[in-house]
């Protein structure tokens, strides 16, 4: 399937025309997609019609153990072994879920933030993802889904990656709102920021791992590690892809985004007492001394 379908590619401009840009982001919800979120009700509804419901953050830290692992698709992830992972400690992004059944017997949860990939992998999540998995998905995502087979989400566990910059059902926030957030913190420059309540929302930073992150750092006792996040070669096909069947990836472009909101969650890590291991060892994250270690290089 193509990455978007064209009727999306009208949409996003004409909600930008008509909302204005403060509210560009209604695109990602419309049509169809409504949240509902009360302190007795969370649910996802399409066309009026209940979808699935909406899960804490206490679902995912009550899984979590000592270390979280963050699991990329990079290239990288073909020279690794990870079948000696602890159960239900990877957080599995976008095709990382390729991996489901093979090298990872049981993930932490799934993180898919991005819509293309839900239209272009469909039929992967369909294959991959089993009932009752734990699924981070954003309101795109959502909305995809439910374009797509809105009975799919009926029997996952759905906790929402929400834009904290651009919220579901209210204005893009300026950099003075997020400064007025307690759960919010912002680096020197307010470039990069990191949520404490993830709940609420997370930091978009150029990759699902940066969320993912959020989510993670949320709920680990004392290590992260970072599996399978190149960035720096995205012009590679990811571990799961052929050259010939290799989607477009502007990741690499990202690069100082994406390092900026990593290196910055670091320093809220070790305020906390979380490491951070980088297990790939062609990631761009060497250059900002994550360091490498190699215990998920394969030895055949």
């Amino acid at each position: 399937m193509a990455d978007r379908p064209w009727h999306r590619a009208l949409i996003k401009p004409a909600v930008r025309l008509f909302l204005g840009g403060s509210q560009a982001h209604v695109q990602d919800w419309f049509p169809g997609l409504s949240i509902v979120r009360s302190q007795n009700i969370s649910e996802v509804l399409y066309r009026r019609v209940k979808v699935a419901n909406l899960a804490g953050m206490d679902r995912l830290r009550e899984r979590a153990g000592e270390t979280i692992y963050i699991v990329g698709s990079g290239p990288s992830i073909r020279e690794s072994n990870l079948s000696g992972m602890e159960a239900s400690s990877a957080i599995l992004l976008n095709g990382a879920i390729g991996l489901l059944g093979e090298q990872v017997s049981e993930p932490l949860a799934i993180a898919v933030e991005d819509e293309r990939f839900v239209w272009r992998h469909i039929e992967m999540m369909r294959k991959k993802i089993m009932p009752g998995s734990l699924c981070l998905f954003s309101v795109a995502v959502l909305r995809a889904l439910c374009e797509i087979d809105k009975e799919w989400l009926a029997d996952k566990t759905i906790i929402l990656i929400d834009d904290i910059r651009k919220p579901y059902g209210a204005r893009r926030r300026s950099l003075d709102d997020l400064k007025k957030l307690q759960y919010v913190r912002l680096d020197a420059e307010g470039s990069a920021g990191f949520s404490l309540s993830p709940d609420r929302g997370v930091f978009l930073g150029g990759s699902v791992a940066v969320s993912a992150l959020q989510f993670a750092l949320y709920c680990a006792r004392q290590t992260i590690g970072f599996v399978g996040i190149d960035i720096s070669n995205d012009r590679e096909p990811r571990f799961y892809e052929t050259s010939d069947d290799m989607a477009f990836s502007g990741i690499a472009r990202a690069e100082g985004r994406i390092v900026e909101h990593l290196v910055f969650a670091r320093q809220i890590a070790a305020e906390r007492g979380v490491s951070f291991v980088n297990y790939s060892p062609v990631s761009a994250l060497l250059k900002y001394d994550f360091g490498y270690d190699d215990r998920f290089k394969s030895r055949s």
